[in-house]
């Protein structure tokens, strides 16, 4: 009964031209190559190769069949050598990179249930709310929040991030709870520093201008301000969502917020099969976490 090493013999015996090569090259005996050639055109009752006195040559049978079983045999090796792979444990070092609010608070508990399932992986975690160079910063892949310009990076969408409207309840309580965006702009607003004072909503297609007189770059500082009681905000729901679950805020305007950030993977464009193994299981390990979460 033949078997797939000996259609591995037949092929070796094609692109060779001899046993005697052939039977090098798979570190095989002469008689060994022999017999299993024998039996693949017993069993096939076709001659596949045709014997002379100085060379071996395949026959028109032999050729066709070579071209059908070639692919084949192509995709099982790749196939068992993918296997042996994902057996070996990933080792090395990653970068990561993502922002300093959003890193700590998402990205960094599923890169250590990575690591604890990864003993041999070292990884370095690079916090910035710039837009920094991956490769200038040999960075193996960043976690990114928003729109991204045209570049040369690979992208694996996550998901989308919500907006909230909010405020605490003492403020709703002395100044009244808005029903419609536009009531916003006769309410003290919270405002992050350099904006328009423009705050979009249903879906991009109401712009409300607002007014504040506390303005601040960082959104810790404003999110603080606006759970202090001080005046209305508005920031991504993964920000302020333990302030509203303890009753700190309350949410307004739900169902009329902005549409939702872009979360996004990104890496550097490589050759094709250039990303090391253990880069691309945990980008895999990040995608399924992360698209899981309620953020």
């Amino acid at each position: 009964m033949t078997s797939l090493a000996d259609y591995a013999v037949f092929l070796a015996i094609l692109d060779e031209r001899s046993l005697t090569s052939a039977a090098t090259r798979l570190g095989r005996s002469l008689q060994s190559v022999s017999r299993s050639l024998a039996r693949l055109e017993d069993d096939l009752g076709v001659e596949l190769v045709s014997r002379t006195t100085r060379r071996l040559h395949p026959t028109q049978a032999g050729l066709e069949f070579a071209d059908r079983i070639r692919l084949a045999l192509t995709t099982i090796d790749a196939a068992r050598e993918d296997l042996l792979a994902s057996n070996r444990r990933l080792a090395g070092t990653i970068r990561v990179g993502t922002s300093s609010l959003f890193g700590p608070e998402y990205v960094t508990p599923v890169l250590s249930q990575f690591l604890t399932r990864n003993p041999e992986i070292d990884l370095e975690l690079v916090l910035s709310d710039e837009r920094v160079d991956l490769v200038a910063e040999k960075l193996d892949f960043a976690v990114r929040i928003g729109n991204l310009p045209d570049s040369n990076l690979r992208i694996r969408r996550l998901g989308g991030l919500s907006w909230a409207v909010f405020a605490a309840p003492a403020y709703l309580a002395a100044h009244g709870r808005p029903e419609h965006p536009e009531e916003l702009s006769r309410h003290e607003c919270v405002l992050r520093a350099g904006d328009d004072d423009r705050w979009v909503f249903n879906g991009d297609r109401q712009r409300i201008e607002v007014h504040g007189r506390f303005r601040s770059e960082s959104a810790a500082a404003r999110n603080a301000a606006v759970a202090s009681g001080f005046g209305i905000g508005i920031a991504p729901l993964w920000q302020v969502r333990r302030l509203i679950d303890q009753g700190i805020v309350e949410q307004i305007l739900v169902g009329q917020e902005p549409p939702p950030i872009p979360l996004q993977i990104v890496w550097p464009k490589r050759g094709a099969g250039a990303m090391p193994r253990r880069v691309r299981a945990t980008i895999e390990f990040v995608v399924a976490r992360l698209s899981a979460q309620r953020i």
